[in-house]
């Protein structure tokens, strides 16, 4: 099954760059284009696509917004952020609204195929200047204690403050405090971003 792929740029030459990098490679299905945020929403209502490329500076409103907007009206497509800028502060809000992963624009032609087959298996993807944006984030190395390891490990099983204090024999509002300063230190806007960012960072 070929995967459906869609982009959201608003400047022409990008959009014919990637699709004369892809539009003939087997396992990709090209479903169209968008230049601002208002016509890829319209878009959506008509059909889905598998994966979007989706620039971050758009005319009507930034891709970091239109990415959460589209992952919450339609949760099964897979987004991945497609930027010139390589600043963590970007990567970091794409993947807090539900970016599965970012690539820079110079990407070369494997790189997005790999991105795009990463991506549709429910997997991240970053390319390599942007895994090393975030690797240098590690290297400020985010420090847990043991307890804050064993509570971030079982958040990522899923269990619920209350089952979590009972596991540890502590208080669900210690729990909840130590819920609270992982999110900080790792900078997560809530549970699911928490996992991404332990995952990255092989912490859990």
């Amino acid at each position: 099954m070929a995967n459906k792929v869609f982009i959201v740029d608003d400047h022409y030459m990008v959009i014919e760059g990637i699709r004369s990098l892809l539009q003939n490679e087997k396992g990709i299905e090209w479903v169209g284009h968008a230049t601002n945020a208002a016509s890829c929403l319209a878009f959506l209502k008509q059909q889905q696509p598998d994966v979007i490329l989706m620039d971050i500076n758009l005319p009507d409103k930034s891709g970091i917004d239109l990415c959460k907007e589209v992952k919450e009206r339609h949760p099964s497509v897979f987004i991945i952020g497609l930027s010139t800028y390589n600043q963590l502060s970007f990567i970091q809000k794409m993947m807090d609204n539900g970016s599965s992963g970012y690539v820079l624009k110079n990407a070369t032609q494997h790189e997005l195929m790999e991105a795009i087959e990463t991506v549709a298996r429910g997997k991240t993807y970053f390319s390599m200047e942007a895994a090393q944006t975030l690797q240098k984030k590690d290297a400020a190395k985010v420090i847990l204690t043991r307890r804050e390891i064993e509570v971030l490990e079982l958040i990522a099983e899923g269990m619920t403050n209350n089952a979590i204090a009972q596991k540890l024999f502590i208080s669900p509002s210690t729990v909840d405090t130590h819920r609270k300063n992982l999110l900080a230190k790792l900078e997560a806007k809530n549970t699911a971003s928490l996992i991404r960012m332990a995952t990255q960072l092989q912490l859990i």
